[in-house]
């Protein structure tokens, strides 16, 4: 896995690797690897995740094909701007 470093700006990198991290699922399989999972309770939930995704292809192949209403999309929060560092006084005076 490899993330670019621009400009040395080591802060966005790290975010880029996070992301991909995340993608992949690496910190969800490291969490489950801190403490021991008995075989019976692997099985359990290794068959519980293939029942969810199998729902959601079920799901989204009804939705495709037009037998069920889409879900309502979420609106997207827009960019937060930064302040803007002012050089002068942002009082107004009168």
């Amino acid at each position: 896995m490899r993330v670019l470093v621009r400009d040395n700006n080591v802060e966005q990198a790290i975010r880029a690797l996070k992301k991909k991290l995340q993608r992949e699922g690496i910190f969800r399989e490291m969490k489950a690897r801190r403490a021991y999972e008995k075989p019976s309770e692997r099985r359990a939930r290794e068959k519980s995740e293939a029942v969810r995704r199998m729902r959601k292809a079920a799901r989204k192949l009804a939705v495709r094909e037009g037998l069920i209403a889409a879900p309502a999309k979420k609106p997207r929060p827009t960019a937060a701007r930064r302040p803007v560092a002012n050089a002068g006084s942002t009082t107004a005076q009168g």
